[in-house]
């Protein structure tokens, strides 16, 4: 037999490598002392058994989420979906787009400068060109770091440029003076962020209530490829880059999301989610060189242009080095462990990027948002960004980000909500965050009492630690000795 054969080679070589011989062969102690093994020999090949094995365990299978797009889509009286924004308001905005390509004014595009934004606007451009608009009225009004449309800088800055007609894409929205002081300038505004006000006398098509909630991009592809075959075909890829730039690059694309298949085919996603990474890198320096990121986009054909863009990489490769530097910094948690926040101090907008990826480790039953909050990036001012934590995206109910930060402001008995400023809370549920002056910052880290110790319970009972078992006496009952008795 082959056990005999093995043994009786153990026998005459112990020099033979015993641990792969003796496991090789289902040998075992018992076994080696029947054989009368010599004790030095029987003492070598035990010492090669592996100690304290146990049985495998299984593998933790992580919970499977919901695709973005299995979301229950609205519908009027009548059962009809309500994708990706109101009928009516679709159709008045391709009249207002129709309107403006044929007037031959002055056109601005105003879109953010991300890459769901700036792919929104390059789809804006080629439609109205396409449309018969000269591209020498068309200009591209880009915000400055740190302000949005509604800072009086910036709308006194669109004012100068005296437009017909001003089209603004996703950039969120307030309730608001006119987008620029002159009535006579028409103006649009295409969104998905969450909100209900918006500037006055805009023209507005929003996403935000109708889920799946399309991206900006994909609601101006949606809003403009009726209006010509070119930029069905020519913008799909736009529509992509902006909505993987938004929604990351494991969207599935289901109903009634439309079917991207040939895009991904002629494009591939690879270098589509290579395009995200490269736009969404110029904004994050401390340059803030978004020109050349809308430079680059306008003028491709293809997303594989982007790649080699020299600006575009090492603007990657600088932002890449930041966060690394800063994407260790230990968390600090809330007393009821319902909030984490990570505290960074750097000229780069990385702090999206550093909630995302500890949004996605971090785990515990209490947590439900991850804070990475820069008191660098803007002189005196505080710039966070919040996710969802993954643990948490399945709760029920769903985690709202901003009604929790609200509410967390709300705590406060004398005005904190209103010294936060309107750039608080503001973006998605999912995904929201806030510019707010350093000294309210700090007054709401203390309403949600982030690094203090959870409370006692009411009744002063201390959770139990669980005692490690002692042993007084060995159980094991085989001992070495008894495999040498004679039977």
């Amino acid at each position: 037999m082959l056990v005999a054969r093995s043994a009786s080679r153990l026998l005459l070589r112990p020099e033979l490598k015993l641990q792969g011989l003796a496991l090789g062969t289902g040998l075992n102690a018992p076994f080696l002392a029947q054989q009368r093994v010599p004790l030095p020999y029987f003492h070598k090949i035990i010492a090669t058994f592996p100690r304290g094995m146990k049985r495998a365990s299984k593998p933790k299978v992580r919970e499977k989420l919901p695709d973005y797009c299995d979301a229950e889509p609205q519908r009027d009286d009548a059962g009809v979906m309500i994708w990706p924004a109101p009928s009516l308001a679709i159709e008045a905005a391709r009249t207002f787009i129709k309107e403006c390509a044929t007037s031959g004014k002055k056109t601005l595009i105003v879109p953010d400068k991300d890459a769901d934004g700036l792919s929104s606007g390059v789809i804006m451009y080629r439609t109205l060109v396409t449309l018969g608009l000269d591209p020498a009225m068309i200009e591209v009004h880009l915000v400055q770091k740190g302000t949005n449309i509604h800072t009086e800088s910036e709308r006194q800055s669109m004012g100068a440029k005296d437009p017909g007609y001003i089209i603004v894409l996703d950039q969120g929205s307030v309730g608001a003076p006119p987008v620029v002081e002159n009535q006579s300038t028409k103006s649009l505004i295409i969104d998905h962020h969450l909100s209900d006000l918006f500037p006055e006398n805009a023209q507005v098509v929003s996403a935000c209530h109708y889920p799946p909630v399309a991206t900006s991009s994909l609601l101006t592809y949606e809003i403009c490829k009726p209006l010509s075959k070119e930029i069905a075909t020519g913008c799909a890829y736009l529509a992509c880059i902006g909505t993987h730039g938004d929604l990351g690059n494991t969207l599935k694309w289901n109903p009634p999301f439309p079917d991207m298949t040939e895009t991904f085919k002629t494009y591939t996603k690879k270098s589509i989610n290579d395009a995200v990474s490269l736009l969404n890198a110029v904004r994050r320096t401390a340059k803030y060189d978004v020109v050349t990121a809308w430079d680059a986009l306008l003028n491709s054909t293809d997303p594989k242009e982007l790649l080699s863009n020299g600006r575009l990489q090492s603007a990657r490769a600088e932002i890449n080095n930041e966060v690394e530097l800063n994407t260790h910094t230990p968390p600090k948690f809330s007393a009821d462990g319902r909030i984490a926040v990570l505290r960074i101090n750097t000229a780069a907008q990385v702090h999206p990027v550093i909630a995302t990826r500890w949004a996605g480790y971090l785990n515990s039953k209490a947590l439900e948002i991850v804070v990475c909050a820069n008191s660098g990036y803007l002189p005196g001012m505080v710039n966070f960004s919040c996710r969802i934590a993954r643990c948490a995206r399945s709760k029920e109910p769903l985690v709202n980000i901003i009604e929790s930060l609200k509410a967390a402001a709300d705590l406060s008995t004398d005005g904190l909500r209103e010294r936060l400023g309107e750039s608080f809370a503001r973006g998605h549920k999912e995904a929201s965050g806030g510019v707010v002056p350093m000294e309210a910052f700090e007054e709401l880290m203390k309403l949600l009492k982030v690094g203090e110790k959870a409370e006692k319970k009411e009744n002063g009972d201390q959770p139990k630690t669980k005692k490690l078992k002692t042993i007084d006496k060995s159980p094991q009952k085989n001992k070495i000795a008894s495999y040498f008795s004679k039977t």
